[in-house]
């Protein structure tokens, strides 16, 4: 198949800039080869409540006391939303000795408690309802809920098969320019980009005791969807 000069150009340069990282691939006569890129895009499946549990008192005892009863109270609110405990994950747990360096020498004045707290929910209706009463808690901090995709891998197919869709479009124009006729695919390589960064949905959720009645910050709203994207290199036989 004899192509246009300026369409060599441009499959040479685009060759060059993908050589690094693309697998490569040895044109064979007869053949085809085009790249595209399909995306997806999936509503997140899983919304991800953190938060950091944090006890201050002059003895580490005390505060230790402290910071468990605020863990107790954490699981009453799981409980009554009809979630198990267990659910919930700890990823950090820390007693560090608060010191005042006003004067000279440091003077030991307290301990600390420190516990980050990560909760993963299904149910998008229950995140409003336990954000509320998670930031009511008076040693409770740095609240935040994001959403995200766990189940990935419906996403991934659907984006490869619009890379696909693409690359044998690509081809079938080529083989049409040419005054043949598409054939059979001869050989495909993939690759998927997640894009799964945590989705927030608003600003860190602060205390809002006053504001009960008012509807909560996420309410009413709809999470942003996650794009999933793929790659695809394939060779085409021509007729």
């Amino acid at each position: 198949m004899k192509l246009h000069p300026a369409l060599l150009v441009l499959l040479a340069a685009v060759s060059m800039a993908l050589g690094q990282d693309r697998p490569t691939v040895t044109a064979q006569p007869n053949t085809v080869y085009v790249s595209a890129d399909g995306k997806f895009e999936a509503n997140p499946d899983t919304a991800v409540v953190q938060f950091n549990i944090s006890a201050q008192k002059n003895k580490s005892s005390e505060a230790y006391e402290r910071a468990s009863q605020a863990a107790e109270q954490v699981r009453e609110i799981l409980r009554s939303n009809g979630i198990d405990p267990k659910e919930a994950q700890i990823s950090a747990f820390s007693i560090q000795p608060v010191y005042d360096y006003s004067n000279a020498k440091q003077k030991l004045i307290a301990y600390r408690v420190n516990a980050d707290v990560t909760l993963k929910l299904k149910d998008f209706t229950k995140v409003a309802p336990i954000a509320q009463q998670f930031s009511d808690m008076d040693v409770t901090g740095n609240q935040s809920v994001n959403y995200t995709l766990e189940e990935i891998d419906v996403a991934k197919t659907k984006a490869v098969e619009d890379a696909y869709r693409r690359a044998r479009l690509s081809a079938a124009a080529i083989a049409k320019a040419g005054g043949r006729n598409l054939g059979d695919l001869s050989y495909a390589s993939v690759d998927t980009f997640e894009n799964l960064r945590m989705l927030p949905m608003g600003d860190r959720i602060q205390p809002m005791a006053a504001m009960k009645a008012a509807p909560a910050p996420t309410e009413e709203f709809t999470p942003q969807t996650v794009n999933v994207t793929a790659h695809v290199n394939a060779v085409f036989n021509l007729k």
